[in-house]
C-alpha cells in the first residue's frame, strides 16, 4: 500500500476550512467565454439600433411616485392631466395626441369663488396675498371703505368737474373746498364709495388766469387727514402739499389754507397727497387750467374739453382702491367720474374743432388715448404749450399717471366718432361691453 499523496489531487487546506479552492476551469477558457459574450452583447445592441426602438416611458419603467405632480410622462391622458405646453411621452408637442385631447371638461377641477375677506375689523379684496409680515398701515390703505362713515350720497345723475366760482376779497380769487367720504355712481346701477371734492368726482374745476393770486380754504370731513397737492405749478414750498413733508396732514374737522400766485398757463390738476395711492384713487383729484395773460401764439380751438382718467375697484357692494397688485386690479373706468355709455358726448359740426386736454389723474397705468376720425394735432405736454415747430399729428397719445396732453381735433365728417382708450380691457365695466364699450370711451357726434 502506498502511504504517499497522489499530486494530481488537491489536499483541504487548513487555512479554508476544508474548502476546494482548485478552479474548476482553465484561464483560457473563461477567456474564451468572455469573448463571446462580449461579441454577442454587441451584436443585440446593434440589432436593436436597426430594427427596434430604444424609448421607454414611465408606464414602462413601473416607476411608481416618479411623475411630478400634473405631468403625464407617459402620453396617457387618461390619467394625471399634464402641464399645460408640455408633452413628455414623445411625438410632436403641437400635433401629438398629448396637445390634440385636452382633458375633459367634466375632470377639470371646479374654479373656487373669491370674495372679499376680513383681516380684523379691515374688509381686503378679494385675491389678495396676505402673509403675516403684512403691515397693518399698508392693508388700511389697501381696504374697502367703511361704508358706515358714508354721509351724503349724490344724485345718480350727479356730475364731477363742475367749474366753481370763487369770491374775489382784496384781490385775492378765493375757493373754498370740503373733503368728505360719499356715494357716487358711475354708472346708473353701478355706485361706488369716493373721496370727494365739495361731494363730486372728479372735484370741482378751478378755472384761473396766469397772474391770479389764489386762496384755497381746504376743510376735512374725510374720517381720516388729508393734504392737496397743486401738481406741476410752481408754488411756494410750503404751499406744496405733500403730508408730513412741508406741512402737517389737516386732521378730520381742521382746515387748512393754501395761497399762492399762479405762475404758468396750461393744463393742471390737484390731488390728495396723503395716501395718495387710497385717497386719490378713490376720486380725490381735480382739473386747475390756467389761461395766459397773454393769448398771442395760444392754440385756437371752437370748443375745450377736460378728460380725466381713472380707475376703480367694485367688488361685492365694497368699494377698494384700485392698484397694481394682486387682487387690487381695476375692473371699472371712468372719464370726468362716468363710465360709458354715462360718459359726457361732445357735440360738434363740421369743421369745428375741440381742444381735448388729456389728464392722467388715474394712478395706475398708461392709457393709450385714441381718436376715431383722423389725426390731432398734439399742441401742449405737461402744461407747457409746444411751439409751433415741436408740434405733431397723432392720432394716439399715451397717457401715464400725472401726464396732461392738450390736442386739437378736427372734425372732418359727419358721424360718430370715439375717443377711447387702446387696451381693450379699459374699455368694459367689469369686463363687459355696453351699447359697443364701457369704461374710458366718450363720443364725438359730428353734424
Amino acid at each position: 500500500m502506498n502511504d504517499q499523496p497522489d499530486p494530481r489531487k488537491s489536499t483541504p487546506s487548513p487555512d479554508h476550512g476544508g474548502m476546494d479552492m482548485t478552479p474548476k476551469v482553465s484561464r483560457p477558457q473563461i477567456a474564451a467565454v468572455t469573448i463571446l459574450s462580449v461579441l454577442a452583447l454587441a451584436a443585440g445592441v446593434g440589432l436593436a439600433a436597426a430594427f427596434g426602438d430604444l424609448s421607454m416611458s414611465a408606464r414602462e419603467m413601473n416607476m411608481p411616485g416618479q411623475n411630478m405632480p400634473g405631468m403625464d410622462m407617459s402620453g396617457n391622458t387618461s390619467g394625471m392631466p399634464s402641464m399645460p405646453g408640455m408633452n413628455m411621452g414623445g411625438g410632436n408637442a403641437n400635433t401629438g395626441p398629448a396637445a390634440q385631447t385636452p382633458t375633459p371638461v367634466g375632470e377639470l377641477p371646479a374654479t373656487p369663488l373669491q370674495t372679499p375677506t376680513r383681516m380684523g375689523d379691515l374688509v381686503m379684496p378679494p385675491g389678495m396675498i396676505m402673509t403675516k409680515t403684512m403691515n397693518m398701515e399698508a392693508m388700511r390703505d389697501m381696504a374697502a371703505v367703511d361704508l358706515t362713515r358714508v354721509r351724503f350720497t349724490a344724485p345718480a345723475n350727479a356730475r364731477g368737474d363742475r367749474t366753481l366760482t370763487p369770491q374775489v376779497v382784496g384781490g385775492v380769487k378765493v375757493f373754498n373746498f370740503e373733503t368728505s367720504l360719499i356715494r357716487w355712481n358711475i354708472l346708473k346701477d353701478v355706485q361706488v364709495a369716493a373721496y370727494a371734492v365739495n361731494r363730486q368726482v372728479p372735484g370741482p374745476r378751478l378755472e384761473l388766469t396766469q397772474g391770479d393770486r389764489v386762496r384755497i380754504n381746504v376743510k376735512n370731513s374725510l374720517p381720516e387727514s388729508t393734504t392737496i397737492h397743486w401738481h406741476g405749478l410752481i408754488v411756494p414750498n410750503s404751499m406744496d402739499g405733500p403730508a408730513d413733508v412741508t406741512q402737517g396732514p389737516i386732521a378730520p374737522g381742521e382746515t387748512f389754507t393754501y395761497e399762492f400766485t399762479v405762475r404758468q398757463a396750461g393744463t393742471y390738476f390737484y390731488h390728495s397727497h396723503k395716501n395718495p395711492d387710497r385717497q386719490q384713487g378713490l376720486g380725490l383729484y381735480g382739473a386747475l387750467l390756467v389761461k395766459p395773460n397773454n393769448a398771442a401764439g395760444e392754440p385756437k380751438a371752437d370748443l375745450d374739453s377736460t378728460v380725466q382718467l381713472q380707475e376703480w375697484l367694485k367688488r361685492e357692494g365694497y368699494t377698494f382702491p384700485a392698484m397694481i397688485m394682486e387682487g387690487a386690479l381695476p375692473n371699472f373706468f371712468t372719464i370726468n367720474g362716468k363710465a360709458y355709455p354715462e360718459t359726457d358726448t361732445l357735440r360738434m359740426k363740421v369743421g369745428q374743432t375741440v381742444r381735448l386736454r388729456f389728464v392722467g389723474s388715474n394712478n395706475n397705468f398708461v392709457h393709450p388715448m385714441h381718436v376715431h376720425g383722423g389725426p390731432f394735432e398734439v399742441v401742449a405736454r405737461d402744461g407747457e404749450t409746444l411751439k409751433e415747430s415741436a408740434r405733431y399729428l397723432a392720432d394716439t397719445v399715451n397717457v401715464g399717471p400725472g401726464q396732461r396732453y392738450d390736442v386739437i381735433w378736427k372734425a372732418r365728417e359727419k358721424g360718430t366718432w370715439l375717443i377711447h382708450c387702446h387696451i381693450p380691457h379699459h374699455t368694459t365695466n367689469d369686463n363687459v361691453e355696453v351699447q359697443g364699450g364701457g369704461g374710458l370711451t366718450m363720443q364725438i357726434q359730428v353734424s
